[in-house]
C-alpha cells in the first residue's frame, strides 16, 4: 500500500479568507498564483468561476487552457502583481 501524504487541515477562518481572496480575484479579473496540494508547479491564471456545486475553482491559464481545481486542494492564493 502506498503512503500518500494527507492534505493539511485548515481551520474555518483560513478557508473563509481563501474563499474571499478567490472571489475578489474573480470579480477584479486579476491574475493569481495558486499553490495546489499535490502539484509541484504553481498554477498561474485568472479565476473565471467558483462552482458551489462541485466545489471547484475554474481557472483560465495563460494560453487559454481551463483547469478546474478542487477548492480544498488550494493551499495558497497570491496576486501576481501584474
Amino acid at each position: 500500500m502506498m503512503n500518500v501524504a494527507k492534505r493539511p487541515e485548515r481551520d474555518e477562518s483560513d478557508l473563509e479568507e481563501l474563499g474571499d481572496k478567490l472571489g475578489e480575484a474573480k470579480y477584479e479579473r486579476s491574475e493569481m498564483l495558486l499553490t495546489v496540494w499535490g502539484k509541484s508547479e504553481v498554477i498561474r491564471g485568472r479565476i473565471v468561476e467558483l462552482d458551489p456545486n462541485t466545489r471547484k475553482v475554474h481557472v483560465t491559464k495563460f494560453g487559454g487552457e481551463m483547469v478546474k481545481i478542487p477548492f480544498m486542494d488550494i493551499m495558497k492564493a497570491e496576486h501576481t502583481g501584474a
